[in-house]
Protein backbone atom coordinates (compact mmCIF):
# COMPACT_ATOMS: atom_id res chain seq x y z
CA UNK A 1 0.00 0.00 0.00
CA UNK A 2 1.41 3.38 -1.00
CA UNK A 3 1.62 6.37 1.30
CA UNK A 4 -1.12 8.12 -0.68
CA UNK A 5 -3.52 5.22 -0.36
CA UNK A 6 -2.81 4.85 3.35
CA UNK A 7 -3.41 8.53 3.90
CA UNK A 8 -6.64 8.35 1.95
CA UNK A 9 -7.72 5.45 4.10
CA UNK A 10 -6.86 7.38 7.26
CA UNK A 11 -8.65 10.53 6.19
CA UNK A 12 -11.77 8.49 5.44
CA UNK A 13 -11.63 6.41 8.60
CA UNK A 14 -15.32 6.99 9.27
CA UNK A 15 -16.26 5.26 6.04
CA UNK A 16 -13.85 2.35 6.50
CA UNK A 17 -14.80 1.51 10.07
CA UNK A 18 -18.52 2.18 10.22
CA UNK A 19 -21.16 3.44 7.84
CA UNK A 20 -21.82 7.16 8.37
CA UNK A 21 -25.42 7.84 9.19
CA UNK A 22 -25.07 11.49 8.15
CA UNK A 23 -22.89 13.31 5.66
CA UNK A 24 -20.94 16.47 6.31
CA UNK A 25 -23.99 18.67 5.91
CA UNK A 26 -26.04 16.55 8.29
CA UNK A 27 -23.30 16.69 10.92
CA UNK A 28 -23.07 20.47 10.63
CA UNK A 29 -26.84 20.66 11.10
CA UNK A 30 -26.47 18.38 14.13
CA UNK A 31 -23.86 20.72 15.63
CA UNK A 32 -26.12 23.73 15.16
CA UNK A 33 -29.12 21.87 16.53
CA UNK A 34 -27.24 20.62 19.58
CA UNK A 35 -25.86 24.09 20.27
CA UNK A 36 -29.42 25.46 20.23
CA UNK A 37 -30.55 22.54 22.42
CA UNK A 38 -27.80 23.37 24.92
CA UNK A 39 -29.08 26.95 25.23
CA UNK A 40 -32.66 25.68 25.68
CA UNK A 41 -31.49 23.16 28.31
CA UNK A 42 -29.72 25.91 30.26
CA UNK A 43 -32.81 28.14 30.27
CA UNK A 44 -35.11 25.21 31.05
CA UNK A 45 -32.95 24.13 34.01
CA UNK A 46 -33.08 27.64 35.49
CA UNK A 47 -36.89 27.39 35.74
CA UNK A 48 -36.85 24.35 38.01
CA UNK A 49 -36.23 24.29 41.74
CA UNK A 50 -37.95 24.98 45.03
CA UNK A 51 -39.19 28.26 43.50
CA UNK A 52 -40.74 27.88 40.08
CA UNK A 53 -39.81 30.65 37.65
CA UNK A 54 -41.57 30.90 34.27
CA UNK A 55 -39.50 30.09 31.21
CA UNK A 56 -40.10 33.55 29.73
CA UNK A 57 -38.91 35.25 32.93
CA UNK A 58 -35.72 33.15 33.01
CA UNK A 59 -35.07 33.95 29.37
CA UNK A 60 -35.51 37.67 29.98
CA UNK A 61 -33.27 37.61 33.07
CA UNK A 62 -30.50 35.90 31.13
CA UNK A 63 -31.04 38.12 28.11
CA UNK A 64 -30.71 41.24 30.25
CA UNK A 65 -27.14 40.25 31.13
CA UNK A 66 -25.97 40.21 27.52
CA UNK A 67 -24.10 43.29 26.26
CA UNK A 68 -25.89 45.85 24.05
CA UNK A 69 -29.31 44.39 24.95
CA UNK A 70 -31.84 46.29 27.03
CA UNK A 71 -34.75 44.46 28.63
CA UNK A 72 -37.43 45.99 30.85
CA UNK A 73 -37.24 44.29 34.25
CA UNK A 74 -40.85 43.25 34.76
CA UNK A 75 -39.90 40.34 37.03
CA UNK A 76 -39.32 40.40 40.82
CA UNK A 77 -35.75 41.09 41.98
CA UNK A 78 -35.72 37.74 43.75
CA UNK A 79 -35.96 36.04 40.34
CA UNK A 80 -32.71 37.66 39.25
CA UNK A 81 -30.97 36.57 42.45
CA UNK A 82 -32.20 32.98 42.18
CA UNK A 83 -31.41 32.62 38.48
CA UNK A 84 -28.07 34.45 38.32
CA UNK A 85 -26.52 33.74 41.72
CA UNK A 86 -27.87 30.31 42.67
CA UNK A 87 -29.00 28.29 39.66
CA UNK A 88 -26.94 29.55 36.73
CA UNK A 89 -23.48 28.80 38.26
CA UNK A 90 -24.56 25.25 39.02
CA UNK A 91 -26.00 24.75 35.55
CA UNK A 92 -22.91 26.13 33.79
CA UNK A 93 -20.57 24.04 35.95
CA UNK A 94 -22.56 20.89 35.20
CA UNK A 95 -22.37 21.69 31.49
CA UNK A 96 -18.60 22.22 31.68
CA UNK A 97 -18.08 19.00 33.63
CA UNK A 98 -20.27 16.99 31.24
CA UNK A 99 -18.41 18.37 28.23
CA UNK A 100 -15.02 17.70 29.84
CA UNK A 101 -15.82 14.09 30.78
CA UNK A 102 -17.34 13.33 27.37
CA UNK A 103 -14.36 14.72 25.44
CA UNK A 104 -11.86 13.02 27.76
CA UNK A 105 -13.67 9.71 27.34
CA UNK A 106 -13.70 10.05 23.55
CA UNK A 107 -9.99 10.89 23.62
CA UNK A 108 -9.04 7.87 25.72
CA UNK A 109 -11.17 5.56 23.59
CA UNK A 110 -9.41 6.73 20.45
CA UNK A 111 -5.95 6.87 22.01
CA UNK A 112 -6.11 3.34 23.40
CA UNK A 113 -8.44 2.00 20.67
CA UNK A 114 -10.46 0.52 23.50
CA UNK A 115 -14.27 0.87 23.63
CA UNK A 116 -14.22 0.38 27.43
CA UNK A 117 -11.92 3.33 28.08
CA UNK A 118 -13.29 6.22 30.13
CA UNK A 119 -11.78 9.35 31.72
CA UNK A 120 -10.93 7.42 34.88
CA UNK A 121 -9.04 4.61 33.14
CA UNK A 122 -5.50 5.48 34.22
CA UNK A 123 -6.02 6.56 37.79
CA UNK A 124 -7.65 9.99 37.86
CA UNK A 125 -10.68 8.80 39.81
CA UNK A 126 -8.76 6.82 42.42
CA UNK A 127 -6.20 9.59 42.87
CA UNK A 128 -8.84 12.30 43.16
CA UNK A 129 -10.91 10.14 45.52
CA UNK A 130 -7.95 9.55 47.80
CA UNK A 131 -7.02 13.23 47.75
CA UNK A 132 -10.56 14.28 48.63
CA UNK A 133 -10.76 11.69 51.42
CA UNK A 134 -7.51 12.94 52.94
CA UNK A 135 -8.86 16.50 52.76
CA UNK A 136 -12.02 15.50 54.63
CA UNK A 137 -9.89 13.94 57.37
CA UNK A 138 -7.39 16.80 57.61
CA UNK A 139 -7.66 18.20 61.17
CA UNK A 140 -6.69 21.76 60.24
CA UNK A 141 -8.37 24.29 57.95
CA UNK A 142 -6.77 24.88 54.57
CA UNK A 143 -7.94 27.49 52.07
CA UNK A 144 -6.98 27.72 48.40
CA UNK A 145 -8.19 30.94 46.85
CA UNK A 146 -11.82 30.94 48.04
CA UNK A 147 -12.06 27.12 48.15
CA UNK A 148 -11.49 24.56 50.86
CA UNK A 149 -9.00 21.72 50.89
CA UNK A 150 -11.19 19.14 49.11
CA UNK A 151 -10.95 20.46 45.51
CA UNK A 152 -7.24 21.24 45.90
CA UNK A 153 -6.38 17.78 47.24
CA UNK A 154 -8.63 16.09 44.67
CA UNK A 155 -6.98 17.94 41.78
CA UNK A 156 -3.47 17.16 43.05
CA UNK A 157 -4.44 13.53 43.64
CA UNK A 158 -5.88 13.06 40.15
CA UNK A 159 -2.95 14.69 38.35
CA UNK A 160 -0.40 13.01 40.62
CA UNK A 161 -1.86 9.53 40.04
CA UNK A 162 -1.63 9.91 36.27
CA UNK A 163 1.92 11.25 36.56
CA UNK A 164 2.93 8.14 38.54
CA UNK A 165 1.19 5.84 36.02
CA UNK A 166 2.96 7.61 33.16
CA UNK A 167 6.38 7.26 34.79
CA UNK A 168 5.77 3.57 35.50
CA UNK A 169 4.53 2.76 31.99
CA UNK A 170 7.10 4.71 29.97
CA UNK A 171 9.72 2.52 28.31
CA UNK A 172 12.58 4.64 26.99
CA UNK A 173 11.02 7.16 24.62
CA UNK A 174 7.88 5.11 23.99
CA UNK A 175 4.65 4.74 25.91
CA UNK A 176 3.02 1.34 25.26
CA UNK A 177 -0.75 1.69 25.56
CA UNK A 178 -1.22 -1.75 27.12
CA UNK A 179 1.41 -1.07 29.78
CA UNK A 180 -0.19 2.31 30.53
CA UNK A 181 -3.62 0.76 31.02
CA UNK A 182 -2.26 -2.03 33.24
CA UNK A 183 -0.29 0.44 35.34
CA UNK A 184 -3.40 2.60 35.69
CA UNK A 185 -5.55 -0.32 36.78
CA UNK A 186 -2.95 -1.52 39.30
CA UNK A 187 -2.34 1.92 40.82
CA UNK A 188 -6.06 2.65 40.81
CA UNK A 189 -6.77 -0.51 42.80
CA UNK A 190 -3.99 0.36 45.25
CA UNK A 191 -5.22 3.92 45.83
CA UNK A 192 -8.84 2.75 46.07
CA UNK A 193 -7.88 0.29 48.80
CA UNK A 194 -6.28 3.11 50.79
CA UNK A 195 -9.41 5.22 50.34
CA UNK A 196 -11.60 2.32 51.51
CA UNK A 197 -9.49 1.88 54.63
CA UNK A 198 -9.64 5.59 55.46
CA UNK A 199 -13.43 5.49 55.06
CA UNK A 200 -13.66 2.76 57.70
CA UNK A 201 -11.92 4.94 60.29
CA UNK A 202 -13.25 8.36 59.31
CA UNK A 203 -16.18 8.45 61.73
CA UNK A 204 -18.62 11.32 61.22
CA UNK A 205 -16.94 12.42 57.97
CA UNK A 206 -18.15 9.27 56.20
CA UNK A 207 -21.34 10.84 54.84
CA UNK A 208 -19.48 13.73 53.23
CA UNK A 209 -16.90 11.42 51.68
CA UNK A 210 -19.51 9.04 50.24
CA UNK A 211 -21.58 11.90 48.82
CA UNK A 212 -18.48 13.41 47.19
CA UNK A 213 -17.48 10.08 45.68
CA UNK A 214 -20.97 9.70 44.17
CA UNK A 215 -20.78 13.17 42.60
CA UNK A 216 -22.78 16.30 43.25
CA UNK A 217 -23.01 19.98 42.33
CA UNK A 218 -24.78 21.48 45.33
CA UNK A 219 -23.69 24.92 46.61
CA UNK A 220 -21.84 25.72 43.37
CA UNK A 221 -20.52 29.29 43.18
CA UNK A 222 -19.32 31.48 40.32
CA UNK A 223 -15.72 31.15 41.54
CA UNK A 224 -15.79 27.43 40.76
CA UNK A 225 -17.13 28.08 37.26
CA UNK A 226 -14.39 30.63 36.49
CA UNK A 227 -11.74 28.23 37.84
CA UNK A 228 -12.88 25.23 35.78
CA UNK A 229 -13.72 27.16 32.60
CA UNK A 230 -10.18 28.00 31.38
CA UNK A 231 -8.87 24.49 32.12
CA UNK A 232 -11.71 22.81 30.25
CA UNK A 233 -11.62 25.21 27.28
CA UNK A 234 -7.84 24.93 26.92
CA UNK A 235 -7.90 21.13 27.17
CA UNK A 236 -10.76 20.73 24.68
CA UNK A 237 -9.07 23.07 22.21
CA UNK A 238 -5.81 21.13 22.41
CA UNK A 239 -7.63 17.82 21.91
CA UNK A 240 -9.68 19.27 19.04
CA UNK A 241 -6.52 20.34 17.22
CA UNK A 242 -5.45 16.66 17.27
CA UNK A 243 -8.65 15.33 15.69
CA UNK A 244 -6.90 14.29 12.46
CA UNK A 245 -4.01 12.48 14.25
CA UNK A 246 -6.63 10.64 16.32
CA UNK A 247 -8.37 9.55 13.11
CA UNK A 248 -5.09 8.31 11.66
CA UNK A 249 -4.14 6.48 14.86
CA UNK A 250 -7.29 4.35 14.59
CA UNK A 251 -5.41 2.34 11.92
CA UNK A 252 -2.45 1.52 14.15
CA UNK A 253 0.53 3.38 15.56
CA UNK A 254 3.00 2.05 12.99
CA UNK A 255 0.93 3.24 10.02
CA UNK A 256 0.30 6.55 11.74
CA UNK A 257 4.06 6.98 12.15
CA UNK A 258 4.57 6.24 8.45
CA UNK A 259 2.00 8.90 7.59
CA UNK A 260 4.01 11.54 9.42
CA UNK A 261 2.24 11.54 12.80
CA UNK A 262 4.60 11.96 15.75
CA UNK A 263 2.79 9.26 17.71
CA UNK A 264 4.59 9.58 21.04
CA UNK A 265 4.28 13.36 21.12
CA UNK A 266 0.59 13.14 20.23
CA UNK A 267 -0.04 10.52 22.90
CA UNK A 268 1.68 12.60 25.58
CA UNK A 269 -0.18 15.77 24.56
CA UNK A 270 -3.57 14.06 24.50
CA UNK A 271 -2.95 12.31 27.82
CA UNK A 272 -1.97 15.59 29.46
CA UNK A 273 -4.96 17.49 28.03
CA UNK A 274 -7.51 14.77 28.86
CA UNK A 275 -6.10 14.38 32.38
CA UNK A 276 -6.20 18.13 32.95
CA UNK A 277 -9.85 18.55 32.01
CA UNK A 278 -10.88 15.43 33.93
CA UNK A 279 -9.06 16.50 37.11
CA UNK A 280 -10.41 20.03 36.83
CA UNK A 281 -13.93 18.65 36.40
CA UNK A 282 -13.97 16.16 39.26
CA UNK A 283 -12.16 18.27 41.86
CA UNK A 284 -15.32 20.33 42.47
CA UNK A 285 -18.06 17.85 41.62
CA UNK A 286 -16.79 14.44 42.72
CA UNK A 287 -16.63 11.28 40.67
CA UNK A 288 -19.51 11.44 38.19
CA UNK A 289 -19.54 8.18 36.29
CA UNK A 290 -20.88 6.94 32.95
CA UNK A 291 -20.74 10.31 31.15
CA UNK A 292 -17.28 9.69 29.72
CA UNK A 293 -18.08 6.26 28.35
CA UNK A 294 -21.74 6.58 27.32
CA UNK A 295 -21.75 9.96 25.57
CA UNK A 296 -18.87 9.28 23.11
CA UNK A 297 -20.34 5.91 22.20
CA UNK A 298 -23.82 7.38 21.69
CA UNK A 299 -22.39 10.10 19.45
CA UNK A 300 -20.28 7.56 17.56
CA UNK A 301 -23.25 5.27 16.99
CA UNK A 302 -25.44 8.10 15.71
CA UNK A 303 -23.03 10.33 13.78
CA UNK A 304 -19.99 8.17 13.09
CA UNK A 305 -16.44 7.92 14.49
CA UNK A 306 -14.76 10.81 12.63
CA UNK A 307 -13.02 12.75 15.41
CA UNK A 308 -13.38 16.04 13.54
CA UNK A 309 -17.09 15.82 14.41
CA UNK A 310 -17.02 13.34 17.28
CA UNK A 311 -15.20 15.75 19.62
CA UNK A 312 -17.45 18.83 19.18
CA UNK A 313 -20.59 16.70 19.15
CA UNK A 314 -19.49 14.94 22.34
CA UNK A 315 -18.81 18.33 23.93
CA UNK A 316 -22.38 19.48 23.30
CA UNK A 317 -24.09 16.17 24.12
CA UNK A 318 -22.04 15.76 27.31
CA UNK A 319 -22.98 19.25 28.48
CA UNK A 320 -26.69 18.74 27.75
CA UNK A 321 -26.74 15.30 29.34
CA UNK A 322 -25.20 16.37 32.64
CA UNK A 323 -27.28 19.56 32.87
CA UNK A 324 -30.46 17.51 32.56
CA UNK A 325 -29.16 14.80 34.90
CA UNK A 326 -28.24 17.34 37.58
CA UNK A 327 -31.60 19.08 37.18
CA UNK A 328 -33.31 15.76 37.76
CA UNK A 329 -31.04 15.05 40.74
CA UNK A 330 -32.19 18.07 42.74
CA UNK A 331 -35.85 18.18 41.62
CA UNK A 332 -36.91 14.53 41.63
CA UNK A 333 -37.30 14.04 45.41
CA UNK A 334 -37.32 17.50 47.01
CA UNK A 335 -35.96 18.55 49.44
CA UNK A 336 -33.60 15.54 49.22
CA UNK A 337 -30.88 15.77 46.60
CA UNK A 338 -29.85 12.59 44.81
CA UNK A 339 -26.14 12.28 43.92
CA UNK A 340 -25.87 13.13 40.24
CA UNK A 341 -23.64 10.09 39.65
CA UNK A 342 -26.61 7.90 40.54
CA UNK A 343 -28.77 9.72 37.99
CA UNK A 344 -26.19 9.45 35.20
CA UNK A 345 -25.88 5.72 35.77
CA UNK A 346 -29.63 5.16 36.06
CA UNK A 347 -30.48 7.20 32.95
CA UNK A 348 -27.38 6.63 30.87
CA UNK A 349 -27.04 2.86 31.00
CA UNK A 350 -30.57 2.00 29.67
CA UNK A 351 -30.23 4.64 26.92
CA UNK A 352 -26.89 3.20 25.89
CA UNK A 353 -28.31 -0.33 25.82
CA UNK A 354 -31.17 0.96 23.66
CA UNK A 355 -28.69 2.43 21.19
CA UNK A 356 -26.75 -0.83 21.13
CA UNK A 357 -29.95 -2.70 20.38
CA UNK A 358 -30.85 -0.30 17.55
CA UNK A 359 -27.34 -0.28 16.04
CA UNK A 360 -26.04 -3.71 17.03
CA UNK A 361 -24.85 -4.37 13.51
CA UNK A 362 -22.41 -1.44 13.62
CA UNK A 363 -18.92 -1.52 15.10
CA UNK A 364 -17.54 1.04 17.52
CA UNK A 365 -14.21 1.49 15.65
Amino acid sequence: MTKESREGKALNISETTMPCLLGWRGKVYALVGLAASLVVAIIFATTLGSVHIPFSACFEVLLSRLPFISVDSAWPQTFSTIVLDIRLPRILLSGLVGAALAVAGATYQGLFRNPLADPYLIGVASGAGLGATIAFLTPFTLQWMSFGAVPLFAFIGGMGAVAVVYSLARVGKTLPATTLILAGVALGAFLASITSYLMTICGEELHGIVFWLLGGLSLTKWAEVWTVLPCVLAGIMVIGLHARPLNVMQLDEEQAQQLGIEVERVKLTLLAAATLITSAAVCFTGLIGFVGIIVPHAVRLIWGPDYRFLLPLSTLVGGIFLILADTLAHTLLPPTEIPVGVITAFCGAPFFLYLLRRRKGLAFF
